[in-house]
Protein backbone atom coordinates (compact mmCIF):
# COMPACT_ATOMS: atom_id res chain seq x y z
CA UNK A 1 0.00 0.00 0.00
CA UNK A 2 2.82 2.45 0.92
CA UNK A 3 4.58 1.58 -2.30
CA UNK A 4 1.82 2.67 -4.42
CA UNK A 5 1.27 5.78 -2.40
CA UNK A 6 4.86 6.47 -3.35
CA UNK A 7 4.54 5.51 -7.13
CA UNK A 8 1.12 8.14 -6.66
CA UNK A 9 3.08 10.61 -5.37
CA UNK A 10 5.95 10.00 -7.69
CA UNK A 11 3.97 10.01 -10.70
CA UNK A 12 2.04 13.24 -10.63
CA UNK A 13 4.91 15.67 -8.88
CA UNK A 14 7.22 13.87 -11.80
CA UNK A 15 4.11 14.92 -14.80
CA UNK A 16 3.52 18.21 -13.18
CA UNK A 17 7.10 18.81 -12.42
CA UNK A 18 8.82 17.33 -15.64
CA UNK A 19 10.69 14.62 -12.94
CA UNK A 20 10.08 11.87 -15.17
CA UNK A 21 12.16 12.29 -18.36
CA UNK A 22 10.56 11.47 -21.93
CA UNK A 23 11.69 8.04 -23.17
CA UNK A 24 14.02 10.13 -25.59
CA UNK A 25 15.77 11.71 -22.81
CA UNK A 26 19.15 12.49 -22.24
CA UNK A 27 20.63 9.64 -20.08
CA UNK A 28 22.80 12.02 -17.95
CA UNK A 29 20.24 13.93 -17.11
CA UNK A 30 20.03 14.22 -13.50
CA UNK A 31 16.25 13.82 -12.15
CA UNK A 32 15.71 15.32 -8.57
CA UNK A 33 12.96 14.73 -6.58
CA UNK A 34 13.24 16.27 -2.94
CA UNK A 35 16.98 15.02 -2.46
CA UNK A 36 16.68 11.98 -4.21
CA UNK A 37 18.73 11.49 -7.62
CA UNK A 38 16.58 9.20 -10.16
CA UNK A 39 20.29 8.29 -11.39
CA UNK A 40 21.60 6.33 -8.15
CA UNK A 41 19.63 3.32 -9.01
CA UNK A 42 19.66 4.12 -12.71
CA UNK A 43 22.82 2.25 -13.15
CA UNK A 44 20.97 -1.16 -11.62
CA UNK A 45 17.77 -0.97 -12.96
CA UNK A 46 19.29 -0.62 -16.02
CA UNK A 47 21.22 -4.08 -15.69
CA UNK A 48 17.60 -5.24 -14.42
CA UNK A 49 15.95 -4.51 -17.30
CA UNK A 50 18.96 -5.75 -19.50
CA UNK A 51 18.99 -9.30 -17.42
CA UNK A 52 14.76 -9.27 -18.00
CA UNK A 53 14.84 -8.78 -21.84
CA UNK A 54 17.17 -11.47 -22.15
CA UNK A 55 14.69 -13.76 -20.56
CA UNK A 56 13.04 -13.27 -24.24
CA UNK A 57 15.96 -15.79 -25.48
CA UNK A 58 15.33 -17.89 -22.62
CA UNK A 59 11.88 -18.37 -23.73
CA UNK A 60 12.54 -18.68 -27.55
CA UNK A 61 15.36 -21.06 -26.21
CA UNK A 62 13.28 -23.44 -23.74
CA UNK A 63 10.20 -23.25 -26.44
CA UNK A 64 12.43 -25.03 -28.79
CA UNK A 65 14.44 -27.33 -26.23
CA UNK A 66 10.83 -28.10 -24.35
CA UNK A 67 12.52 -27.34 -21.25
CA UNK A 68 11.05 -26.50 -17.96
CA UNK A 69 10.09 -22.78 -16.98
CA UNK A 70 11.87 -23.65 -13.70
CA UNK A 71 14.84 -25.40 -13.26
CA UNK A 72 15.57 -25.35 -9.26
CA UNK A 73 19.29 -26.56 -9.53
CA UNK A 74 20.38 -23.69 -11.72
CA UNK A 75 18.76 -21.23 -9.66
CA UNK A 76 20.24 -22.81 -6.54
CA UNK A 77 23.38 -22.31 -8.17
CA UNK A 78 22.82 -19.03 -8.81
CA UNK A 79 21.91 -18.18 -5.27
CA UNK A 80 24.80 -20.16 -3.67
CA UNK A 81 27.21 -18.24 -5.68
CA UNK A 82 25.94 -14.71 -5.28
CA UNK A 83 25.59 -15.44 -1.47
CA UNK A 84 29.45 -16.35 -1.35
CA UNK A 85 30.39 -12.92 -3.62
CA UNK A 86 28.35 -10.83 -1.48
CA UNK A 87 30.15 -12.08 1.85
CA UNK A 88 33.60 -11.17 -0.40
CA UNK A 89 32.25 -7.85 -1.54
CA UNK A 90 30.90 -6.73 2.35
CA UNK A 91 27.15 -6.35 1.56
CA UNK A 92 24.38 -8.84 3.58
CA UNK A 93 24.19 -12.30 1.51
CA UNK A 94 20.33 -12.95 2.35
CA UNK A 95 19.31 -9.66 1.01
CA UNK A 96 21.53 -10.17 -2.07
CA UNK A 97 20.21 -13.68 -2.54
CA UNK A 98 16.40 -11.93 -2.09
CA UNK A 99 17.87 -9.41 -4.88
CA UNK A 100 18.87 -12.35 -7.27
CA UNK A 101 15.46 -14.19 -6.47
CA UNK A 102 13.50 -11.38 -7.58
CA UNK A 103 15.49 -11.38 -10.92
CA UNK A 104 14.97 -14.72 -11.59
CA UNK A 105 11.25 -14.65 -10.84
CA UNK A 106 10.59 -11.76 -13.05
CA UNK A 107 12.85 -13.62 -15.81
CA UNK A 108 10.26 -16.52 -15.47
CA UNK A 109 7.16 -13.64 -16.03
CA UNK A 110 8.89 -13.35 -19.11
CA UNK A 111 9.18 -16.88 -19.85
CA UNK A 112 6.04 -17.89 -18.77
CA UNK A 113 4.09 -15.20 -20.83
CA UNK A 114 5.87 -15.12 -24.25
CA UNK A 115 5.22 -19.44 -23.96
CA UNK A 116 1.86 -18.77 -23.21
CA UNK A 117 1.59 -16.52 -26.11
CA UNK A 118 3.12 -18.10 -28.79
CA UNK A 119 0.86 -21.46 -27.59
CA UNK A 120 -2.42 -19.07 -28.51
CA UNK A 121 -0.55 -17.28 -31.56
CA UNK A 122 1.64 -20.29 -33.25
CA UNK A 123 2.21 -17.75 -36.12
CA UNK A 124 4.10 -15.39 -33.74
CA UNK A 125 6.52 -17.83 -32.05
CA UNK A 126 10.03 -17.49 -33.18
CA UNK A 127 11.61 -19.21 -35.56
CA UNK A 128 14.51 -20.57 -33.87
CA UNK A 129 15.71 -20.86 -30.44
CA UNK A 130 19.05 -19.30 -28.81
CA UNK A 131 21.77 -21.47 -27.40
CA UNK A 132 21.26 -21.98 -23.82
CA UNK A 133 24.51 -21.83 -23.21
CA UNK A 134 25.41 -18.68 -24.79
CA UNK A 135 22.52 -17.14 -22.88
CA UNK A 136 23.62 -18.35 -19.83
CA UNK A 137 27.36 -16.81 -20.48
CA UNK A 138 25.68 -13.31 -20.98
CA UNK A 139 23.46 -13.63 -17.58
CA UNK A 140 26.17 -14.64 -15.65
CA UNK A 141 28.21 -11.65 -16.86
CA UNK A 142 25.32 -9.64 -15.87
CA UNK A 143 25.08 -11.11 -12.48
CA UNK A 144 28.58 -10.12 -11.64
CA UNK A 145 27.91 -6.21 -12.99
CA UNK A 146 24.80 -6.76 -10.83
CA UNK A 147 26.50 -7.33 -7.54
CA UNK A 148 29.20 -4.35 -8.49
CA UNK A 149 26.39 -2.02 -8.85
CA UNK A 150 24.58 -3.84 -5.40
CA UNK A 151 27.95 -2.87 -3.62
CA UNK A 152 27.81 0.77 -4.82
CA UNK A 153 24.37 1.43 -4.00
CA UNK A 154 24.34 -0.39 -0.62
CA UNK A 155 23.97 2.49 1.51
CA UNK A 156 21.00 3.80 -0.67
CA UNK A 157 19.49 0.49 -0.57
CA UNK A 158 18.89 1.05 3.05
CA UNK A 159 17.65 4.36 3.43
CA UNK A 160 14.06 3.62 3.61
CA UNK A 161 11.50 6.28 1.91
CA UNK A 162 14.54 8.00 -0.06
CA UNK A 163 15.37 4.41 -1.50
CA UNK A 164 11.87 4.06 -2.37
CA UNK A 165 11.45 7.25 -4.64
CA UNK A 166 14.54 6.60 -5.94
CA UNK A 167 13.36 3.37 -6.93
CA UNK A 168 9.87 4.62 -8.85
CA UNK A 169 12.13 7.00 -10.49
CA UNK A 170 14.80 4.61 -12.25
CA UNK A 171 12.05 2.17 -12.79
CA UNK A 172 10.01 4.66 -14.73
CA UNK A 173 12.84 6.42 -16.67
CA UNK A 174 13.95 3.35 -17.64
CA UNK A 175 10.89 0.99 -18.71
CA UNK A 176 9.82 4.61 -20.76
CA UNK A 177 13.23 4.43 -22.27
CA UNK A 178 13.67 0.76 -23.11
CA UNK A 179 9.62 0.89 -24.28
CA UNK A 180 8.61 -2.06 -22.34
CA UNK A 181 5.37 -3.18 -23.21
CA UNK A 182 3.09 -4.36 -20.46
CA UNK A 183 4.72 -7.95 -20.14
CA UNK A 184 8.30 -6.27 -19.42
CA UNK A 185 6.46 -4.32 -17.10
CA UNK A 186 5.12 -6.37 -14.96
CA UNK A 187 8.34 -8.03 -14.95
CA UNK A 188 10.27 -5.28 -13.65
CA UNK A 189 8.04 -4.87 -10.87
CA UNK A 190 8.96 -8.19 -9.74
CA UNK A 191 12.54 -7.71 -10.05
CA UNK A 192 12.19 -4.16 -8.05
CA UNK A 193 10.63 -6.14 -5.32
CA UNK A 194 13.79 -6.56 -3.15
CA UNK A 195 15.69 -3.46 -4.48
CA UNK A 196 14.70 -1.57 -1.35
Amino acid sequence: MFRKVIVGVVAVVGLSAGVVPAADAAPQEVVQLGGVHGEQLGGLTELVVQRILIGDDVAASKYFSGKPVDDPVREQQILTSVRASALQLGIDPDETAAFFQAQIDASKVVQRGLLAYWAAHPDKAPTSGPDLTVIRAKLDALTTQLLAELVRVDNLRHSGLRCDIALVIADATTGARHHLDPLHREALRTASTATC
